[in-house]
């Protein structure tokens, strides 16, 4: 048995240095603000892939309808920025939930690359289909409310709306996959068919857990809207080759399966990405997709995974030495 650590100390550090990072560095407050939609990315996305298994990559969908359900709630409702916001949020994440109990009872009967491929049609439809209506602007795009202040003080605002929403994810992820929530996706991720056979109604826990999955990415989307000022159909919204592969390398790059790993590859991926457009311009992508080829190739089991291995005791696995020798659990 792998004990479970909750150390306070490494909270209270990093809740030291999330909120001193904006302070300490102004000038990058958009970039630290797209590091927490980053992490967010990766943990809704690893509750799929990584926990039960299915390798969604359509999960982006949420993420745009989430963000034009913001984007137009605040342009027609009459109502103040924040008012409009925090009703559009709230919108954005129920959305999220409806469309995936939607979409879900039909694809979610797929498996494996089937689902996959099932998903990612999903998320590229969305982009066309949102390319081709006036409403929202086409393939135009539409642009967003300005925040009603400086824009220093809305670059501080989203940066703490993102770290907010990516800490209550991962305490409801971390609480759900302590329950009996995370041992039937488990179970699904293990052997789908044993799992049914031992009583477990797995379709309602793969659609409990891609319409958790779409909550949090709707949330995110209607935040991203404002941030950005901007959104486009496909480059954007529905960026499926961008943000869409992103939340898998990240996931895949910390360790997938994992409620650190996600957190960890997301914080690498984002630093090294900003790195390679800071100082390889022209040559960034390029750099990234070495990169891509280096996760997939040397780190199967993600940085926590390959960690895990070399040092176990350092993640508490020491307690299945003890288990094995004493019988006893520390």
């Amino acid at each position: 048995m792998i004990a479970k650590r909750n150390n306070p100390l490494l909270f209270a550090a990093i809740l030291a240095v999330s909120i001193a990072a904006p302070l300490l560095f102004p000038d990058y407050r958009t970039q630290l603000a797209l590091l927490w939609l980053m992490v967010i990315f990766a943990m809704t996305w690893d509750i799929m892939g990584g926990q039960m298994g299915y390798n969604s990559f359509g999960n982006i969908l949420f993420f745009g309808i989430g963000m034009y359900a913001c984007a137009v709630l605040q342009r027609d409702s009459g109502l103040s920025y924040f008012s409009a916001l925090a009703l559009g949020v709230v919108l954005a994440g129920a959305l999220g939930i409806v469309t995936a109990i939607f979409f879900g009872a039909g694809i979610l009967g797929l498996r494996g690359h089937y689902f996959a491929i099932g998903s990612l049609g999903l998320a590229i439809a969305a982009g066309e289909i949102a390319g081709g209506i006036d409403y929202i602007g086409a393939g135009s795009g539409m642009t967003t409310p300005l925040f009603p202040g400086r824009s220093e003080a809305g670059g501080l605002f989203f940066y703490f709306f993102f770290f907010v929403l990516a800490t209550i994810t991962f305490f409801t992820l971390r609480k759900l996959y302590e329950g009996r929530f995370g041992l039937a996706i488990n179970a699904i991720r293990d052997d789908e068919d044993k799992a049914e056979a031992m009583g477990i109604r797995t379709t309602r826990f793969k659609t409990t857990a891609w319409a958790v999955s779409a909550f949090f990415l709707g949330m995110a989307g209607a935040g991203a809207g404002n941030l950005f000022k901007f959104i486009d159909p496909l480059d954007v919204a529905f960026a499926g080759s961008t943000y869409g592969v992103w939340m898998i390398l990240m996931a895949i790059l910390g360790g997938k399966g994992t409620l650190w790993g996600p957190v960890i590859g997301a914080v690498i991926f984002h630093i090294t990405q900003e790195l390679f457009w800071t100082y390889l311009l022209g040559w960034q992508r390029v750099a990234l997709g070495l990169l891509i080829v280096i996760i997939v190739v040397f780190f199967p089991q993600g940085i926590l995974g390959w960690m895990r291995e070399r040092w176990p005791e350092r993640f508490g696995q020491k307690i299945d030495e003890a288990t094995r020798t004493s019988g006893g659990a520390a």
